[in-house]
């Protein structure tokens, strides 16, 4: 199974002053494609959050860019589970310009802990999160 892809389009409210994406709005793509990600393996984030008082929290981001997106540009954000321990998981990241050719704009890896919501300690990931990925 290859990785998860959203599509995104590169709104103006998205660019910076020279008409191409402002770089912190890449990390809100990828969050979306991570949540959505998420959604697609049956992750209830409000029943997780409300009911489980469980989080998941971003501990590092390692981000390559190779080239910028720009207003009006169809982009496809992949995630894809790459490792998993007891507490983390890092997640594959890759933002692509939707072209035949498929160009790579941003590579990256987001590392992922499982906390306690109310006292932000660490908490076993339940393995059945990932089943269909693994």
């Amino acid at each position: 199974m290859g990785p998860f892809e959203l599509p995104i389009r590169v709104y103006y409210e998205d660019t910076d002053a020279q008409g191409v994406v402002y770089y912190a709005n890449y990390f809100r793509f990828m969050e979306r494609a991570r949540t959505e990600w998420l959604r697609s393996l049956g992750v209830d984030m409000v029943k997780l959050q409300d009911e489980d008082r469980r989080i998941f929290v971003v501990a590092e981001v390692n981000t390559r860019f190779h080239s910028p997106a720009r207003l009006s540009d169809e982009l496809v954000v992949t995630a894809e589970l790459k490792k998993l321990t007891r507490v983390t998981f890092d997640i594959e990241q890759k933002i692509f310009r939707d072209t035949s050719e498929g160009e790579m704009l941003i590579s990256g890896t987001v590392k992922a802990a499982y906390l306690d919501a109310d006292t932000m300690r660490p908490r076993r990931v339940p393995p059945d999160i990932f089943e269909e990925t693994s």
